[in-house]
């Protein structure tokens, strides 16, 4: 479930400018999930689900994408998503959750890496292939992007399926709200919202 690479991963690294290194803002946490749990004008103060709250500014260009409750009936042949899997024994994978793209987004952050959602997590963003539902709820996910190939992947049945609203605004940003926060890291420490996924109607984001 996701949102384009650069939406899914925080900023790091260093640049060469002039044969001068010069570092870059440090690492953020992966992910930040939680509920929002005070606003003070451009900080969300957000109680996660452990330790202590952690306070992430919004900026303008922050990018906000509200998330729907979905049924498998909304994963077809031809579908963009993105799925939070571990694997099986017998080789193939079972999702955590599956997120819907709309058609729009159709292609960010396509390929198959790891995940911070439990220990052996993949994330696979790619293309419905095939859908059997009624001899076992499998899916075929194609991807190309962080490696090509094919994964197939068992749907259980209690496994949240979502949609993405990409226009979605800051109106959905209230307290209480559950949200999904990839964060990038400031030199000084202080965390920036590079986006952030917000469940509509008391919806817990599952990616």
């Amino acid at each position: 479930m996701t949102i384009k690479r650069s939406l899914l991963t925080a900023l790091a690294g260093v640049s060469l400018l002039g044969g001068v290194a010069v570092a870059q803002p440090a690492p953020a946490p992966t992910r930040i999930r939680g509920t929002i749990d005070r606003i003070d004008g451009d900080i969300l103060s957000i109680k996660p689900r452990s330790g202590p709250d952690v306070s992430v500014r919004l900026n303008a260009d922050a990018r906000i994408v509200g998330v729907k409750k979905a049924e498998l009936s909304d994963v077809q042949s031809g579908s963009y998503i993105g799925t939070a899997t571990v694997p099986q024994p017998d080789g193939t994978a079972r999702a955590l959750e599956v997120t819907v793209f709309p058609p729009n987004l159709k292609g960010l952050g396509e390929g198959s890496y790891a995940y911070d959602l439990g220990g052996n997590s993949t994330m696979t963003n790619g293309t419905i292939g095939d859908l059997v539902v009624s001899s076992g709820r499998v899916m075929t996910v194609h991807y190309n992007g962080r490696g090509t190939g094919e994964k197939k992947i068992f749907v259980p049945e209690d496994v949240p399926i979502v949609l993405l609203d990409p226009t979605a605004t800051r109106a959905l940003l209230t307290v209480g709200a559950h949200v999904t926060v990839t964060p990038v890291k400031a030199a000084d420490g202080s965390l920036t919202a590079g986006s952030i996924a917000v469940g509509e109607n008391g919806l817990t984001p599952p990616m």
